[in-house]
């Protein structure tokens, strides 16, 4: 397993993240508010992370919350099967230590996934009767 986060898996460019926010679902875990959409072409999952302004307004902890989401997200993408576009969002008006977000990092994934199996499932068994 690739442990990096490359640039390449990084979610950057406005038509991108347009269709992300038009087209894409979304689902929460714990501290965690995700938005998510499966790409069409070929390559890894990718990620933008946002911390609202409203919430924290140091930079100094908007940046340590995104650094402990990128973090959580770099050390448990194996659980994403296929490629994804994903906007992670942080909810909570307070610091949790990272333990919390691995965890609802961990929560989120395993959601987010699960609920895109049950929808595959449907959409074959519903062309298959």
């Amino acid at each position: 397993m690739d442990a990096r986060l490359p640039k390449t898996e990084r979610l950057k460019g406005a038509t991108a993240v347009a269709a992300l926010f038009e087209h894409g679902k979304h689902t929460q875990a714990g501290c965690l508010r995700c938005k998510y959409l499966p790409r069409t072409e070929e390559g890894p999952s990718r990620i933008v992370v946002s911390v609202p302004k409203r919430s924290f307004k140091r930079a100094v902890k908007r940046n340590l919350l995104k650094r402990r989401i990128r973090e959580s997200y770099r050390r448990q993408k194996s659980l994403l099967s296929g490629a994804w576009d994903l906007l992670i969002v942080y909810t909570s008006r307070e610091v949790l230590p990272y333990e919390t977000v691995f965890a609802d990092m961990a929560d989120l994934l395993r959601k987010m996934e699960r609920v895109e199996n049950k929808c595959f499932a449907e959409n074959h068994l519903g062309e298959n009767a």
